[in-house]
């Protein structure tokens, strides 16, 4: 027997939905629930954010930008990532309602309800509709993965672990010390 195949969630669904919580993502047409951040997961958000803050207001590159806000990637893929940069070349992408379009940067904390979305098909269409670098950082075992989409959505261009200072490929001048990143003594 058939079974009928549920229909595509678009923008315009989505965009019709009573705002959060719950907070939903759309990807590949595909409604997902994502499940509130614990105060870990937004401790780590916030300290990122603050850092690309600071770093921006000495160098003015871009926006950057904290969770929940929608990123339009296209009609079937809306989604919240945790911190997002977008440069002034890309200004234009910036509307009332969100993103509208691919950020240069995007930051997303692994949390177990939404990881195998963040690792896998979000992954591919952030490579896929233009973002240019992704980090996905890991709370549990304390590292952050730096893709560099425009050369290879597959493998991270580098894998940083505790006490290691990184560099981003969008912003120069920036440096990220991931023991800065998981200091928190808030419950995990």
């Amino acid at each position: 027997m058939l079974q009928a195949k549920a229909p595509l969630v678009t923008r315009h669904d989505y965009q019709e939905m009573p705002e959060g919580p719950p907070y939903f993502q759309v990807v590949e047409g595909e409604l997902v629930m994502s499940p509130s951040p614990n105060m870990f997961h937004q401790d780590i958000a916030g300290r990122i954010y603050a850092m690309i803050l600071q770093f921006l207001e000495k160098k003015p590159l871009g926006e950057v930008f904290i969770s929940p806000l929608d990123v339009f990637l296209s009609d079937v893929n809306v989604f919240q990532p945790d911190v997002i940069f977008v440069s002034n070349a890309r200004r234009s992408i910036l509307s009332k309602h969100g993103i509208e379009g691919a950020p240069d940067l995007v930051v997303e904390i692994l949390s177990p309800g939404t990881a195998r979305y963040d690792k896998g098909s979000k992954r591919k269409i952030y490579a896929r509709t233009g973002v240019k670098e992704l980090w996905i950082v890991d709370p549990e075992v304390k590292s952050v993965q730096v893709y560099l989409l425009t050369r290879n959505a597959e493998t991270p261009a580098a894998t940083h672990g505790a006490g290691v200072v990184f560099k981003s490929a969008l912003l120069p001048g920036l440096k990220i010390q991931t023991t800065a990143i998981f200091k928190s003594s808030l419950p995990k």
